[in-house]
């Protein structure tokens, strides 16, 4: 039933007097509901014109819940927050239970006079008569509507009841949608959470492999750095995975519900790379039909990630180096000054230091960027890694063919004798290569293709360092830290080996060679 249908069939059934004092109370509570689709927000609201314009005070909503209670979820002129502990009615417990029982409006021409009369809330007047109406959503009772009349005229109790009856109606409406809008709110709140879940799989640590000790610091150093703000210089040759690491820092702080905004600063000429940047305002060049907003802007309260940092001009690098200072900048062709709250990791494949001194980078920038650098190893200094590293983009490239591929040990050897100038984007084109083709899924050493001169000889690869002292030390500086980490592990599963390797990620097989090389005793429990 409609506002308009109950106006109607009010003016026929209620006296002259009691109609117009409840017909602007109608008109209000109509007002009220159609403003707003969450339900807590306007019963209180509801309840409040009832008591000042129909004289229907001490209004009662409560809820139906889950568990098949009544919860009285708001009471005029009482903070429900303020209730020792929440109220709540089962069905058939006092009045309103007997309510949600036969779900019919009960009418007491006084309170007292019901035996059965709870007032758990405290606020009822025993001498005054109590109206309690059902609240249904499409026949099915949801919640109860109780009030008050302030008077003790008997006369209109019938009257009253049955615009009670009507204003239930229409909350029971508002409550539909709010139940509706809820229920959608959780569904998209569940889906971003699983995503976000997803995502941060996807391009957190699993997404990096490696064992080899270069590649443990680093993943300590990425823990630490996630923590915080800090600034981060990514630093390593083309195709060491720069790009994962940034998604693993930002995913893995608190940042991680902003967004991460990339943007490759080699691939646009210096007028565009301002413009993405920072934004425009209309009019500000030929083709700009509309305000935009830049990167800066988009990443506000996430990271902004810019890969080739040290492609930038000259001139570009006095502008990045004041919105870095400052913290504010202003669109192209606009004069308001923007402020946005953004973490900045860069990063480069090119020697910075020698283009400060060659004068093509800017010192400031430079030590305003490298606050925390992150030294990428190129592949051909931890060949160790590439058995692991395999493993998981075969993984990949299998589920992009829908099927699954293997890598005999004559091709892994010959992998291993390579050294990897492309790094790990290299490998992995050349295993999807071999993959295409091979019929069966098995790629065998025939398969290998390298696109560079195999420069590797037969024999294994010698250090990428003249073995110093230096160089031994940071050797065994490696072996601890991987020894105390399985330790570790080991310690925390209670020396066992299969869940000690899953909180490693690594196989059964890997870390009991792990333990065998790094010669670990065995405790038994």
């Amino acid at each position: 039933m409609n506002t308009a249908s109950m106006k109607a069939e009010f003016r026929a059934n209620a006296p002259h007097g009691l109609h117009l004092l409840h017909l602007d109370a109608l008109y209000g509570i109509s007002q009220v509901l159609s403003r707003s689709l969450d339900y807590h927000e306007t019963i209180q609201e509801v309840l409040r014109i009832l008591d000042e314009s129909a004289e229907l005070g001490r209004g009662l909503i409560s809820v139906l819940e889950p568990d098949g209670s009544l919860l009285v979820q708001s009471v005029h002129g009482v903070d429900t927050a303020r209730l020792e502990q929440p109220v709540r009615y089962q069905s058939g417990e006092g009045v309103l239970g007997f309510v949600m029982e036969k779900n019919r409006t009960v009418i007491l021409r006084r309170v007292q006079d019901e035996r059965r009369f709870s007032n758990k809330t405290g606020v009822y007047d025993p001498d005054l008569p109590f109206i309690a109406a059902p609240i249904k959503v499409a026949g099915n009772l949801q919640g109860v509507l109780a009030v008050q009349p302030q008077s003790r005229d008997e006369t209109f109790l019938e009257d009253r009841a049955h615009f009670l009856e009507m204003i239930a109606n229409l909350i029971g409406q508002s409550l539909r949608l709010s139940l509706q809008v809820e229920q959608e709110k959780r569904s998209i709140l569940e889906e971003r959470d699983l995503l976000r879940r997803a995502v941060r799989h996807q391009h957190g640590f699993d997404s990096i492999v490696g064992r080899s000790g270069a590649m443990l610091r680093i993943f300590e150093q990425v823990r630490l750095v996630a923590k915080w703000n800090t600034t981060v210089l990514i630093r390593g040759e083309t195709g060491t995975g720069k790009e994962l690491i940034a998604n693993a820092i930002h995913y893995n702080s608190p940042r991680a519900r902003g967004a991460l905004v990339k943007l490759n600063c080699a691939a646009l000429p210096e007028n565009l790379l301002e413009s993405e940047l920072f934004g425009h305002e209309r009019g500000a060049f030929t083709g700009a039909l509309c305000s935009r907003k830049g990167r800066f802007e988009q990443a506000d309260g996430g990271t902004l990630f810019l890969d080739e940092i040290g492609e930038i001009s000259p001139a570009f690098q006095a502008k990045l180096l004041r919105v870095l200072q400052e913290g504010e900048f202003e669109r192209v062709g606009g004069s308001r000054s923007i402020k946005a709250d953004v973490r900045i990791i860069t990063a480069t494949n090119r020697n910075l230091e020698a283009a400060v001194d060659d004068g093509d980078f800017r010192e400031d920038l430079f030590y305003r960027l490298n606050v925390m650098p992150l030294n990428l190893p190129p592949l051909r200094e931890r060949l160790e890694d590439i058995p692991d590293i395999c493993h998981h983009l075969l993984l990949k490239i299998g589920d992009a063919q829908k099927r699954k591929l293997s890598l005999t040990d004559a091709a892994l050897c010959r992998l291993a004798r390579y050294d990897w100038p492309g790094n790990v984007r290299e490998l992995e084109n050349c295993l999807e290569r071999a993959a295409v083709l091979s019929e069966n899924g098995q790629i065998d050493e025939e398969s290998i293709r390298f696109r560079g001169r195999e420069r590797a000889p037969a024999h294994p690869p010698a250090p990428a360092h003249p073995p110093t002292e230096d160089n031994a030390a940071h050797s065994n500086t490696d072996t601890t830290f991987e020894r105390d980490r399985v330790i570790a592990a080991l310690e925390q599963t209670g020396w066992v080996q299969a869940k000690a390797a899953r909180l490693l990620n690594m196989t059964s097989r890997q870390i009991a060679y792990r333990i065998q090389t790094l010669k670990i005793d065995l405790k038994q429990l």
